[in-house]
């Protein structure tokens, strides 16, 4: 009887095994889409974030500059979307599988998605600075002569020490990061079954499961954003600390709430999209891979 049970603990094993490699593939794919869809909304938020400007003059400005350089920049996002949202979700589902098991006695079941969650955020955010450096320095518009490739970016990069280089601005990421995948972790299922409970489809409650949580996590950490997008926009001058480029930021929006989140409906919108189609695809993958 034994013997027999174990060629099918080995294949539930396999099983699952495979599941959880499905989570890295899954993860990446699904963002793919909506990276594409979002771009446009993503860098007019971006220009007003660094220019503190309004929509309109941020649409003159892409405007003026052609269809061309529209998508100029997308390689980046794209990269840094489809690479961070891989190791977002498939770490995620690894370590609450390692979680589960050593945690029941310690911590709530229903906290460990967003603890698991807050780690993958901390990795991702590790991995992807880089090519959040890279994207910023392209999509400051000021940038276009001195820097116009990402060859001429990369080279004036690995000129520079890392912290002033590639990984400018990884605290403040790493935060909005964390925190945002404890969030988003912690909400999904809750709210995917919430919505579902009223009868709308399973694909229907993934998209608004996406939508409110980013809704939940885009206006508190926007400041994060904001101020990694102005810590990252340049390459050389002065190499200033955390909380002096957050002292810069403040002062340069007068001291104005509302300055510094001008821009902060878009990135809901924005983030809304794009985390509803990444969820809802996500799940789908799921539910016919499983």
């Amino acid at each position: 009887m034994a013997g027999s049970l174990k060629p099918k603990q080995d294949e539930e094993g396999c099983r699952d095994q495979m599941v959880r490699s499905n989570t890295f593939f899954h993860g990446g794919t699904s963002s793919l889409l909506s990276t594409l869809i979002t771009f446009p909304v993503y860098k007019t938020v971006f220009r007003q974030q660094i220019h503190n400007a309004g929509v309109s003059e941020v649409v003159r400005q892409l405007y003026s500059e052609g269809h061309v350089k529209l998508y100029r920049g997308v390689v980046s996002p794209l990269l840094m979307k489809t690479l961070g949202n891989t190791l977002l979700f498939g770490l995620q589902d690894t370590i609450l599988h390692q979680l589960t098991p050593s945690s029941q006695n310690l911590i709530s079941p229903s906290a460990l998605p967003a603890l698991a969650g807050f780690g993958a955020g901390m990795v991702e955010a590790v991995v992807c600075t880089p090519l959040e450096r890279v994207q910023s320095v392209l999509q400051n518009g000021k940038n276009d002569r001195n820097l116009p490739t990402h060859k001429s970016i990369l080279v004036r990069l690995n000129a520079q020490k890392r912290s002033s280089g590639y990984y400018r601005g990884l605290l403040p990421i790493t935060a909005r990061n964390a925190l945002g995948s404890f969030i988003y972790f912690g909400l999904k299922e809750p709210l995917k079954a919430a919505v579902e409970g009223r009868g709308l489809s399973p694909v229907v409650s993934s998209f608004i499961s996406g939508v409110l949580s980013s809704m939940v996590i885009s206006l508190p950490l926007y400041p994060l954003t904001v101020l990694a997008a102005n810590m990252q926009k340049q390459v050389g001058g002065e190499d200033k600390g955390v909380m002096a480029s957050w002292k810069t930021l403040w002062e340069s929006r007068q001291r104005s709430v509302a300055l510094l989140y001008r821009g902060g409906s878009l990135v809901v919108l924005r983030s809304g999209i794009s985390w509803g189609i990444t969820t809802a695809i996500y799940d789908m993958q799921q539910k016919y891979s499983s």
